[in-house]
């Protein structure tokens, strides 16, 4: 499963992108307005923190087809032909991929809350398609369940597509995806930190450097003995 950071704080996708396996950067409208900058300014320093190697994903704002393919155009010409383009799971949105896909352009399928959703845009030619996890138990549904439902039909009419879950609450619902072989999770900073956060892990690595400094002393460690 693709670790990727959903999130348009610049100093938080480079602190992350420096400690862990981190595969891209997802960013949605919402996410660029809170960081009070002009979009194309903030998404090409995200660019350029995570290099062309790493994933990003960039949503068109435009309601009809014809308004997203254009949005996408502009998205690929300022960010690079690996960008993957977000497009929401409605009729002009399934067009609109259809089109985009018949050029080439990556897509991401957004605003995924069923599995018919994300298998009517599998067909039309999304790489991803990112149901919202939380958001959907919020709904008093099943989020990961629909996660894995998708999943699980894109496996069964081998469609190539993966899911991009997105919208969690905690390290628990992104264990749990990871378990089922989901293809990527997108998931905010302070979850990423939690996932590896825990108390017992701090004090038995405390444990280990205070024993060893008992034996060789304090400040020591392997290559200053």
């Amino acid at each position: 499963m693709k670790l990727i950071i959903d999130d348009a704080d610049t100093k938080a996708i480079s602190r992350l992108v420096e400690y862990y396996p981190i595969d891209g950067v997802t960013t949605n409208p919402s996410i660029l307005a809170k960081s009070g900058r002009q979009p194309f300014e903030v998404l090409k320093e995200i660019r350029s923190i995570i290099g062309q190697e790493l994933e990003l994903h960039v949503q068109v704002v435009a309601r009809d087809a014809a308004g997203m393919l254009d949005d996408a155009h502009r998205i690929v010409s300022e960010l690079g032909e690996g960008t993957f383009v977000k497009v929401p799971s409605v009729p002009e949105g399934f067009k609109a991929m259809k089109a985009m896909h018949a050029e080439g352009i990556n897509i991401t399928a957004t605003a995924i809350y069923t599995p018919m959703q994300g298998f009517v845009a599998a067909k039309a030619g999304a790489s991803y398609a990112a149901p919202y996890v939380n958001r959907i138990d919020n709904m008093g549904y099943d989020g990961v369940g629909v996660a894995k439902a998708i999943h699980d039909v894109f496996r069964a009419n081998d469609l190539p597509c993966e899911v991009l879950a997105a919208s969690f609450k905690n390290s628990q619902q992104v264990l749990d995806l990871a378990r089922h072989g989901i293809g990527a999770a997108t998931v905010a900073p302070a979850v990423i930190d939690g996932l590896v956060k825990n108390a017992a892990i701090d004090a038995a690595v405390d444990a280990f450097v205070a024993d060893f400094e008992g034996l060789v002393g304090a400040g020591k460690t392997m290559a200053t003995l």
